[in-house]
């Protein structure tokens, strides 16, 4: 198929944001945003955004990828993925000023940028689904969860860590501390906040807990979700320990009929060929059939 890719440039607040932009000759009418997670621009980790882009333009599927304000080409100063709203409504804007014939768009994000998806996506009519890979719904209660339950439990398991130990080759007493923090942090509680309709807006409060943010988001949104986790991954884990104990996050994923995808063996970014090309023929075949 043939397929355009550009350069592109527009605005948000007076400063110029930069990405690519790939439009098949023929397209269907839902395009994709790819929205960058964690301190990296468009091209993404191994290329993954690039190979992305390409691959669901050559399915018929236009795209579009950019370079956050203070990352990569783009001006202004750098921002968390808490702050970004309007860098997401400006590139939205774009996208269907430079591609017409779109009805609707789908947002992909690994990470933080998936968090930020669900803060933006109920605000926009104009956003249909969703993908989201390994979410960031990170806290440090989580996290010392998560670690006690995936790592240090499993090495108790592993022969490697009995050999180092009985080899002197193993630091016990900084390991021993280093469990009794992630213990400690895994024990305190946060503040039981219950996400009501009022906090519809709520994204940026940042005093709110992050996971609480996220949760109002899925709550609000109307279109379709699928979330790719891998096996191999922190954030992933403390993302489904978080759903698998929480009966809310259940709830609300049932309500929206989330669909999972899990990648057993998968590392956070999906760096090898065979986990990139799972992620990439998953995300065309729900962006072409929701």
């Amino acid at each position: 198929m043939n397929i355009q890719e550009q350069a592109i440039r527009f605005c948000c607040q007076h400063e110029w944001l930069y990405g690519i932009l790939n439009v098949p000759q023929q397209p269907v009418t839902r395009g994709v945003l790819i929205v960058v997670g964690g301190p990296q621009y468009r091209v993404g980790s191994h290329r993954q955004f690039v190979l992305l882009a390409r691959y669901l333009a050559e399915r018929g599927i236009p795209v579009m990828r950019f370079d956050f304000r203070g990352m990569g080409d783009s001006d202004g100063a750098i921002r968390t993925f808490e702050h970004i709203g309007e860098d997401l409504r400006s590139a939205v804007d774009f996208f269907f000023s430079e591609c017409p014939f779109l009805k609707d768009i789908v947002i992909w994000g690994l990470c933080d940028a998936a968090s930020a998806a669900l803060f933006h996506a109920h605000q926009d009519p104009r956003v249909r689904g969703l993908v989201l890979l390994n979410p960031w719904v990170r806290t440090e209660q989580g996290i010392a969860k998560a670690y006690l339950k995936h790592y240090y439990l499993e090495r108790l398991f592993e022969l490697e860590f009995w050999r180092k130990l009985l080899g002197g080759k193993f630091n016990a007493l900084a390991s021993i501390r280093s469990l009794y923090e992630f213990s400690r942090n895994s024990l305190r509680g946060g503040k039981n906040l219950t996400v009501s309709e009022e906090s519809a807006g709520s994204s940026c409060n940042l005093a709110i807990p992050l996971p609480e943010r996220m949760l109002n988001g899925l709550k609000h949104f109307q279109g379709k979700i699928l979330i790719i986790t891998s096996g191999n991954d922190l954030t992933a884990r403390e993302f489904l320990d978080l759903v698998n104990s929480s009966m809310d996050w259940q709830a609300a994923m049932k309500t929206k009929q989330t669909e999972f995808f899990h990648i057993e063996s998968a590392n956070h970014t999906f760096s090898t060929r065979g986990w990139r090309d799972q992620v990439a023929e998953l995300t065309g075949n729900r962006v072409l059939s929701w």
